[in-house]
């Protein structure tokens, strides 16, 4: 069951102090309780996969195929590269010894952290709960998933199946909003991973000192495409449409957020985008069962308010339409954006999609440079030096050029943020990584030892040592045939 009745701080302390003893008696740290949750968690996806589709959808409306590609498919592939992987991940690494410490053997053992906890989003919840959650068991760690409260359906979920399938007494899922996440966040962690906005970024982090327990923040911002004169516009379209559209209906933290393109691009682009989009959902975006719905009235009220604002209430060239009851907001296109809007002010996350334009498109670095760091950044065109002047010279969490959102999917490329939009990575191996702590262990036998190692320091002995530490092969040679053993 979860741990969601009178869940209060003194509780919460219980579970933890739980969980650290079954954390101290080594079981979460052996290679069959980790392969046994791991496919535990495979068989909840295969078995269960109507139920979660089912939860995204009261949730978000969320479509089937987007649920499936996006979401479940995600977390199962994680599940099976882990299982595929874990034997070498945890493997200790072998690294070079000191010459100075010859003869000796030096190596990295990867251990578990110990308790972790895991407050996931509600954008994308059976995902961005269960992604973290996979690295943390594959690192041996117990962990506390808490679900968003903002997707009760998937939360209720997870707090109904997920202890059938995992080992409860190591792996908790604890639901309820502010007060239960305070009563958490209270609790001495070993590490704590959040995903969401930069200003509960900021309490989690505020928490986390007071017990120096280190933080992934997985946060976001505005994620901007540079759209080059000389690309193929039709291609950008539907490769932006489908990144910004076909995720989540743009509540996505890696969905692109604005577009910079030259002038005489714009009303190219923009006639691209309607060619796309009506062939994507149809002339009543509204009837189309492959868009999301906005996931509640408060942000609809948020997105509205930016959709309303006098400098750029003139400025749709398509899309608009709104229907509050069914908390839906078409796919919008507003055409030069002031920078000084509301829009440009804050991420969107949300259907709106406004284009800036430029003289030359080399202004656009400096429009990106100009803000907070990006989650990421997208860029589409055909000039090998844009590219690499772009990868160069903009600072985001990850790159992306002439696609959209794919490099989320791809478990060799670590995810995570830099600056404003957050600090840490996972995925594949990098989750394995980021929970654990990389143990430097260096083994000596008791021969080899030198005398120049020793005081009293005199001239020769001084001589001897920075050739040494210097990596001087003679020096060493000079070391054993020189200077007798020390008995």
């Amino acid at each position: 069951m979860a741990e969601d009745v009178g869940f209060d701080s003194q509780v919460a302390a219980k579970m933890v102090e739980e969980l650290r003893s079954g954390f101290r008696t080594g079981r979460t740290a052996e290679y069959e309780w980790r392969v046994t949750q791991l496919k535990g968690l495979v068989r909840m996806i295969d078995e269960r996969e109507t139920e979660i589709v089912d939860a995204l959808d009261k949730d978000l409306k969320k479509p089937k195929m987007e649920s499936f590609l996006h979401e479940i498919s995600l977390v199962r592939s994680s599940c099976l590269m882990a299982l595929k992987q874990l034997k070498q991940w945890m493997k200790p690494v072998k690294v070079p010894s000191l010459l100075a410490a010859h003869p000796s053997s030096s190596y990295i053992v990867s251990e578990p952290l110990g308790i972790v906890l895991v407050i996931s989003a509600w954008n994308y919840p059976f995902l961005l709960s269960l992604e973290p959650v996979v690295g943390a068991i594959a690192a041996g760690n117990a962990v506390v998933l808490k679900p968003s409260e903002i997707a009760p359906a998937v939360s209720s979920l997870f707090a109904d199946i997920l202890p059938k399938y995992v080992d409860n007494s190591s792996i908790k899922v604890v639901e309820g909003g502010v007060a239960e996440t305070t009563a958490l966040l209270e609790q001495k962690w070993d590490k704590i991973l959040y995903t969401g906005n930069s200003r509960v970024g900021r309490i989690v982090m505020t928490a986390a000192a007071k017990h120096l327990t280190p933080v992934v923040l997985e946060l976001g911002g505005k994620s901007p495409v540079v759209v080059d004169s000389i690309s193929d516009l039709k291609v950008a379209a539907n490769r932006i449409a489908v990144g910004k559209w076909g995720c989540n209906n743009g509540q996505a933290c890696i969905a692109p957020d604005y577009i910079i393109t030259t002038k005489s691009s714009a009303p190219l682009l923009v006639d691209a985008f309607k060619f796309a989009l009506e062939k994507f959902y149809g002339k009543d975006p509204q009837e189309s069962k492959d868009l999301s719905r906005i996931v509640n009235s408060n942000h609809f009220a948020r997105l509205a308010r930016l959709l309303d604002d006098d400098k750029v209430s003139d400025k749709v060239v398509h899309g608009g339409q709104r229907d509050e009851k069914r908390l839906f907001i078409a796919p919008t296109l507003l055409l030069d954006v002031p920078l000084d809007s509301l829009v440009m002010k804050e991420e969107i996350f949300g259907p709106l999609l406004p284009i800036i334009t430029v003289e030359k498109i080399e202004e656009s670095l400096d429009i990106i440079n100009a803000g907070a760091k990006p989650l990421s950044a997208y860029l589409f065109t055909k000039d090998k030096k844009l590219e690499e002047n772009f990868i160069k010279n903009i600072s985001a969490g990850g790159i992306l050029v002439n696609d959209t959102t794919l490099q989320v999917a791809s478990p060799h490329l670590p995810f995570g943020g830099v600056g404003e939009s957050g600090m840490g990575a996972y995925h594949g191996k990098f989750s394995f990584d980021t929970f654990s702590h990389k143990k430097a262990v260096m083994s000596r036998g008791f021969g080899g030892d030198l005398p120049a190692r020793y005081p009293p320091y005199t001239p020769q002995k001084q001589k001897l040592l920075r050739g040494l530490l210097s990596g001087s092969i003679l020096a060493l040679i000079s070391a054993i045939i020189g200077w007798p053993r020390i008995e």
